[in-house]
């Protein structure tokens, strides 16, 4: 997954500084306005800074799309505990791969938006827990840390402003279930990732039991924009509700695969048209997994609608961590929901037994199914098997899992029916999306 030549249709606001000569520097992100946020910050009160981030209406970027001004006002400030700040950067949906390129070309703004989140919640240390399979990324943000350090944009009294916050990095082991905000902070803490129950949530106790601010590598990047500029003009950028650009990974089938930073309540089709560069060979639009493999697919009629949270949400379908995945005419849809399938039944943590349970069978009944050994009461069975499992489990992995498959069983019962009777067709034409994993 690349990020391409930046195209007239984006609004570059979190990728303005990616192209630039040598642009993970911290020559060049203070060339080009960097750290001028947090100065600005250090100069206003706690509460001044949350209520700009508000005003932005930035919602979470990792994919629940929770106002991040509301979060971070839950962080307890008068807590005699000290607090800490957490990064998600385990960056493990299928179809996404947008938080690598933030850390891999504007690592400081990462930091930056760190070190603001920190004066807003009165924490003087932050963590970034980075997928194990980005151990590139580690080193490179690992770099970045040691070059602030090195010129007192990290560590005591910096710039002479009397604040004081260190940064670390953490490694992940691979998990995908370490996307979820409480196992990620069991894995800091050096036990087993499976998820917390709720509450208490990580503001009131997160990481070592500590009021904790937990939030995705693309939100704290929004950060510094968001308090340098004004979180009005930030929010004007998106739609009421949803404000601010986000970056939009496009996978599957289409001409130019990438990563691309949209305005919220860019037209979808217009994404995968003219972003994207349509799909190859003039073929035609089936359906659109629009924020990641977790999330209800959309058939192509219903793909004519603008990207913003609550429209995803009223389509059916989320934007989730926006990795959207566009598959065509070829594609077969019993095979698409058997390969997601494998993914959630992989990495389920077995912690819970609607999940751990569901995703195998869900999986067991759909190989069954493309092997040719279905019948007609697997359908049923997959649905109500599908919907057994939402809402049932500590975190929403289940849901993640049954979620996509409800919708291809609802969406897509004939490409079943046709293995049923044995009609489907098997050909080098016809497979499985291509799912890009970071």
């Amino acid at each position: 997954m690349l990020y391409n030549e930046p195209s007239p249709l984006e609004v570059r606001v979190l990728t303005r500084r990616f192209g630039l000569p040598d642009s993970a520097s911290l020559d060049t992100y203070l060339a080009h306005e960097g750290y001028q946020a947090f100065q600005k910050a250090v100069k206003m009160t706690p509460e001044a800074i949350i209520e700009e981030v508000k005003a932005s209406a930035l919602r979470g970027r990792g994919g629940a799309g929770f106002p991040t001004g509301m979060k971070w006002s839950f962080v307890p400030r008068n807590s005699p505990k000290p607090r800490v700040l957490v990064v998600n950067a385990d960056e493990s949906e299928p179809g996404t791969c947008k938080d690598r390129l933030l850390m891999e070309y504007d690592p400081h703004q990462l930091i930056e938006g760190m070190m603001i989140g920190g004066l807003a919640v009165d924490a003087h240390r932050g963590y970034v827990y980075i997928r194990g399979e980005y151990r590139y990324l580690i080193d490179h943000m690992d770099r970045a840390i040691e070059e602030a350090y090195r010129k007192g944009w990290l560590g005591k009294n910096i710039q002479g402003t009397g604040f004081d916050f260190d940064v670390y990095t953490h490694s992940g082991a691979g998990a995908y279930e370490c996307g979820e905000e409480t196992a990620l902070l069991d894995s800091i803490e050096g036990k087993r990732g499976i998820p917390r129950m709720k509450p208490p949530f990580p503001a009131v106790a997160g990481a070592w039991g500590l009021p904790t601010l937990l939030n995705n590598v693309e939100t704290f990047c929004a950060v510094p924009a968001i308090i340098r500029d004004g979180g009005a003009a930030f929010a004007a950028l998106g739609t009421p509700k949803n404000g601010g650009t986000r970056l939009l990974c496009i996978s599957g089938h289409v001409n130019k695969p990438g990563v691309y930073e949209i305005p919220l309540g860019f037209p979808m089709m217009k994404a995968i048209n003219e972003l994207a560069g349509g799909i190859p060979g003039g073929r035609k639009l089936k359906a659109v997994i629009p924020g990641g493999s977790s999330c209800p697919v959309l058939r192509a009629e219903e793909c004519d609608i603008p990207m913003d949270y609550d429209t995803l949400m009223k389509a059916g379908s989320m934007l989730g961590s926006g990795g959207m995945v566009v598959m065509d005419e070829t594609t077969c849809m019993v095979r698409a929901a058997l390969r997601i399938m494998k993914f959630y039944a992989h990495e389920s943590c077995g912690w819970c037994i609607p999940c751990r349970e569901g995703t195998t069978w869900l999986r067991k009944i759909l190989e069954r199914i493309v092997e040719g050994r279905g019948q007609k009461s697997d359908l049923p069975l997959l649905g109500d098997l599908a919907k057994n499992m939402l809402g049932r489990t500590f975190c929403a992995l289940g849901d993640a899992a049954a979620m996509p498959t409800i919708s291809i069983v609802e969406k897509f019962p004939e490409e079943f029916e046709a293995y049923f009777s044995g009609k489907a067709v098997e050909s080098a034409a016809r497979h499985e999306p291509a799912f890009v994993t970071a």
